[in-house]
């Protein structure tokens, strides 16, 4: 078992980490000590039910606790995120504390940063209608209008982010029959609270839809071409960690706090200077098609997609197995490569995660071709290794298999 601290602080890129259980219960205090009197909560419809998660959110919040917006929802439409400003508007509140997974994350930061836009709704759509050049990002060069606390309760690695899209037109609605979301770049949350006990208050089944997302973060970082001593050692401990842990908080093995807590820290690590990559990428593929849950996507393409880096580069192997518990000493290259994969499918398998491509309902086998072409255009793939040549071809042969 790998020990961790109790508690730490830490500060990246602006952001406060505040890590260790029942660090929630400050939280009223430590805004009120920046000028910061009312938050409105921001999450989804379940979470807002789940009274265990909740009321110690509440309770922390104190008599800053200004009310609670429920209705994001895992397809982040902008809808949503203009709703959330009218009810920030209406509660008065200065400061959005965003609780749960990635899609209330993302649509709490990307309010912030529409709010500081200026366009209205009919404004995004009709830039839409023109193409994804004229719709551009949100609110460039401003800083966002508000301030945003992050309280995350799921694996997925979102918190640690300025990014995150809303949907302007689904696939049903655009002129071009694709999605067309919008996104900015400058909505930095201003400390991320992340307290083990309550990511054990949300069901294991969600933590372990979540899991191979952030998991695959830190799988992709020390491959990526721009990887860095310093992305490389936050990445495989992250690595470690997970590897280690993930299996008893949201897999089929017995969970304790311990490993609910080295969990909690990998997921934080593997976010401090990750570099998404070409499993991010093969994600995108099926998230712009398809209204599927990325860590799905991720669960069953992450093993083919390493073997496939792996038959072509070196793809940082080495780096890879000693954050997996893969031993290398006197093992010739190959050998490592495989139990890498293997080491990657076995923390898959022992998740409540898809293992196929054709498992995932909302897929068709048809659809491949043109998802391997997005695949080799999308833009994590600018972060794959140096020496890989990323044909469309052979994209579709990664898929294949994983189908």
């Amino acid at each position: 078992m790998l020990p961790i601290a109790d508690s730490f602080e830490h500060v990246h890129r602006g952001c406060e980490i505040r890590f260790g259980r029942g660090r929630v219960a400050d939280l009223g205090g430590w805004l009120g000590d920046r000028g910061l009197n009312d938050a409105l909560v921001v999450c989804g419809s379940n979470t807002g039910a789940n009274d265990g998660l909740m009321d110690p959110i509440r309770d922390g919040l104190g008599d800053r606790f200004a009310g609670t917006f429920d209705g994001t929802t895992p397809d982040k439409r902008i809808e949503t995120a203009y709703d959330l400003l009218d009810a920030r508007a209406e509660a008065g509140a200065d400061v959005l504390v965003a609780v749960g997974g990635g899609a209330s994350l993302d649509v709490a930061r990307q309010s912030t940063l529409l709010a500081a836009d200026g366009r209205d709704l009919d404004d995004l759509r009709a830039d839409a209608e023109s193409g994804p050049d004229a719709l551009g990002e949100l609110a460039p060069g401003s800083e966002p209008a508000l301030p945003v606390v992050v309280v995350p309760t799921t694996f997925a690695g979102a918190d640690l982010s300025a990014g995150g899209s809303l949907a302007v037109f689904s696939a049903d609605e655009s002129p071009t029959d694709q999605p067309v979301s919008v996104s900015g770049s400058g909505a930095w949350p201003i400390a991320d609270v992340a307290d083990p006990a309550l990511f054990e208050t949300t069901p294991r089944s969600v933590l372990a839809g979540s899991a191979m997302n952030g998991f695959n973060k830190g799988v992709e970082t020390p491959y990526a071409r721009d990887a860095s001593p310093v992305s490389d050692a936050t990445a495989v401990h992250g690595l470690r960690l997970l590897s280690d842990a993930l299996p008893h908080v949201a897999g089929d093995r017995p969970s304790s706090e311990a490993a609910t807590d080295r969990a909690v820290v990998g997921a934080l690590l593997v976010q401090l200077d990750r570099k998404l990559s070409v499993i991010h990428a093969f994600g995108h593929g099926f998230a712009r098609r398809y209204d599927v849950q990325q860590g799905a996507v991720h669960a069953a393409i992450a093993p083919h997609a390493l073997a496939y880096l792996f038959d072509e580069v070196d793809a940082s192997r080495r780096a890879l197995a000693a954050g997996l518990g893969v031993p290398t000493e006197g093992r010739d290259d190959d050998a490592v490569a495989e139990d890498v994969v293997a080491a990657v499918a076995a923390v898959r398998d022992s998740l409540d995660a898809p293992s196929r491509l054709r498992d995932l309902p909302e897929t068709d086998e048809d659809d491949l071709p043109s998802i391997a072409e997005f695949v080799a255009e999308d833009p994590p793939m600018a972060r794959a290794p140096a020496d890989l040549d990323a044909t469309a071809e052979g994209i579709l042969g990664v898929l294949r298999a994983a189908w």
